[in-house]
């Protein structure tokens, strides 16, 4: 049993820590329901001591309900700042405290739950400061009767919008979007694999990586890594495409600017656009990237 000894207060006292039963555990003064954290202590040599992982366990179970993750500050489709929301999560050392107590004192004091408020990264303020100043750009095509490869498209790119890349830090494609996966709703579409075209999960994420690609050098921020695709892909010039995989490779690009860099990425009819944008102050230097010709610029099927 995996057993941490009390503090010397603890050792002091008589009578074996009154531990057993419920715990009048409370949430802004009112009970706490859904968790019943009991027996935490054992008695041993008359010594008091608390059972670590029992309550480990039931810290455990309390973080489940009162954590929250943090919300960023985001543009919506029409360039409004939604605000961020603070998140939340149990302060496990002040709780360990107040059991210990709780058992010095033998009760009946209430066990208030403690916690730590989580501050998001992007707030309103800066999202303000990010959104005026346009430093990169690239637009591609894509077939919106390919319902499926769409959907792809659609989510992948929800993913990466509204990202904030700060001074100095690195994008990961693969880390910013996730595993493709059937319960994400990514669907099955053509990939190539190893120079041959195929069906798998996320089909087309590649036109997002890609065309991410293209922005980010516009906007002369520095890529730490890019492959391109054994074949040539319909939707961008020759050697300009950025291939990804779960597990395999990724699009990783670093922002080498003292200003953050906001990613904006819309569909709007067949023409997926990729802005970069940053602050007025930013100090740049953008690229030109080759485009399709306007009459080679054929969506894939």
């Amino acid at each position: 049993m995996n057993i941490t000894w009390l503090l010397g207060l603890f050792l002091l006292t008589p009578q074996p820590a009154n531990m057993q039963g419920n715990f009048p555990i409370t949430e802004h003064g009112q009970p706490f329901v859904g968790v019943h954290c009991k027996e935490f202590s054992v008695s041993l040599s008359r010594n008091p001591m608390i059972d670590a992982e029992k309550l480990t366990k039931c810290m455990d179970e309390i973080d489940k309900q009162v954590s929250k993750e943090p919300k960023n500050a985001t543009l919506d489709q029409h360039g409004n700042i939604m605000p961020e929301r603070a998140g939340s999560r149990l302060n496990r050392d002040i709780f360990t405290e107040k059991v210990y107590s709780y058992a010095i004192n033998n009760g009946p004091a209430n066990l208030e739950i403690p916690v730590v408020t989580i501050y998001p990264k992007v707030d309103s303020e800066l999202l303000e400061g990010l959104r005026n100043k346009k430093i990169g750009e690239y637009v591609t095509s894509f077939n919106t009767y390919n319902k499926d490869r769409t959907k792809n498209i659609f989510l992948a790119s929800a993913s990466i919008n509204n990202f904030v890349v700060f001074p100095g830090e690195r994008f990961s494609f693969n880390q910013a979007v996730g595993q493709r996966t059937a319960g994400k709703g990514y669907m099955p579409a053509p990939v190539i694999i190893k120079g041959e075209l195929a069906e798998d999960i996320g089909g087309g994420i590649c036109q997002v990586s890609s065309t991410l690609f293209n922005a980010v050098d516009n906007a002369g921020l520095k890529v730490i890594k890019r492959s391109s695709h054994s074949m040539k892909v319909s939707y961008i010039p020759p050697g300009r495409d950025a291939t990804v995989s779960w597990n395999g490779p990724d699009f990783v690009f670093e922002n080498k600017y003292n200003q953050p860099i906001l990613i904006q990425a819309k569909m709007v009819g067949n023409q997926l656009t990729i802005e970069i944008l940053s602050s007025e102050v930013i100090k740049y230097s953008s690229k030109a990237v080759p485009t399709l010709p306007p009459n080679q610029d054929h969506p894939p099927k």
